[in-house]
């Protein structure tokens, strides 16, 4: 952490001058040169969440949010720290955008699952943002230690874009959401990040990559010249509403237990799906057009995530943020 100390200047006083006037004197009122207020200097960390230097204020907060082709384009996805996909109901996906870094309006906010809070506690009592869910999820969310933003309660920073049909027209102000509820402010989640890795000289290239969240395909390309993974759907770019792609540094393949949550279903009758992330199994990291083999461990709701490789080194993450495909075992990467 780097820490900057504000310089508090010295206070300038002025006297007023006596006359030699033979006439009767009158007191002039000193004058005095007011001290300007020091501004604060901002106090610059490294964001755990993307491994760069920035000043960070407020609470993290994250959304929930669709992942489907009526919900596109999305809005400020582009601007989340840490993006997870993650299977639903049907074989569909949503993700989890998390922000810490910045505060945009987002868009189509949709509705929390029953694993959404044991994800999300490694990050501790930070803010979930959805537009609703079912009552056992809602339940589980009331349980947890996370802060809730639920549409359907009537609370802060929600709005309809009416350009589009519901319900993929919710939007939510981040930036009123994180003024108006406390919540936790950035913290390790267990991404180590370093600029370069001595491993990727020796790992095989991945140019592009493909995987599977329920059965959903997932892809994204390489791109050099932005150094970053591309999300791509049926092989074309995916574009947020400011014209910016959906894109990252690193892609993660977590694989994880995914079971059928005989409680809360969709209107369809579907069983909604529980992706445990609590546990141990088998990732993927592609970074730098290479992919690396490794690990992740997770011991309790509270800890983070640990991330190694086959020598049981920590797997090291470019700067600049992660997407994460929580894939069931055995789907391709």
């Amino acid at each position: 952490m780097i820490t900057a100390f504000a310089v508090v200047p010295l206070m300038a006083t002025a006297l007023g001058g006596c006359s030699s006037d033979a006439k009767p004197k009158v007191a002039s009122s000193p004058t005095t040169t007011a001290t300007p207020t020091p501004t604060p200097t901002p106090v610059v960390v490294l964001n755990p969440l993307t491994g760069l230097p920035t000043s960070l204020t407020g609470p993290v907060v994250a959304v929930k949010i669709d992942d489907t082709a009526s919900s596109r384009p999305s809005m400020g996805l582009e601007k989340a720290d840490v993006i997870y996909i993650e299977e639903v109901e049907g074989g569909l996906t949503r993700m989890v955008a998390v922000f810490a870094s910045a505060k945009p309006k987002v868009m189509a906010v949709r509705s929390i699952r029953s694993s959404d809070p044991e994800l999300l506690g490694q990050y501790g009592r930070i803010i979930v943002v959805a537009s609703g869910g079912g009552r056992p999820a809602l339940q589980v969310l009331g349980r947890s230690t996370l802060h809730s933003v639920i549409n359907d309660r009537g609370q802060v920073g929600f709005l309809r874009d009416h350009s589009r049909p519901a319900p993929y027209n919710l939007v939510s102000d981040l930036a009123k959401v994180s003024a108006a509820v406390k919540g936790d402010g950035v913290r390790n989640v267990g991404f180590t990040w370093a600029a370069s890795d001595p491993r990727l000289a020796a790992a095989t290239s991945a140019a592009t990559v493909t995987t599977r969240v329920g059965s959903t395909r997932v892809g994204f390309v390489w791109d050099a010249k932005l150094t970053r993974y591309v999300r791509t759907i049926d092989g074309r770019r995916l574009l947020t509403v400011s014209g910016d792609p959906v894109a990252k540094p690193n892609v993660l393949v977590q694989y994880c237990q995914v079971v059928a949550d005989r409680n809360d279903h969709d209107v369809n009758g579907k069983p909604a799906m529980y992706t445990k992330s609590i546990g141990s199994g088998r990732v993927v990291l592609f970074r730098d057009g290479r992919r690396i083999e490794g690990t992740w461990s997770r011991a309790s709701i509270g800890a983070p995530t640990t991330f190694t490789d086959a020598a049981g080194k920590p797997l090291l993450f470019a700067p600049g943020g992660t997407i994460v495909a929580l894939v069931r075992p055995g789907a391709p990467a």
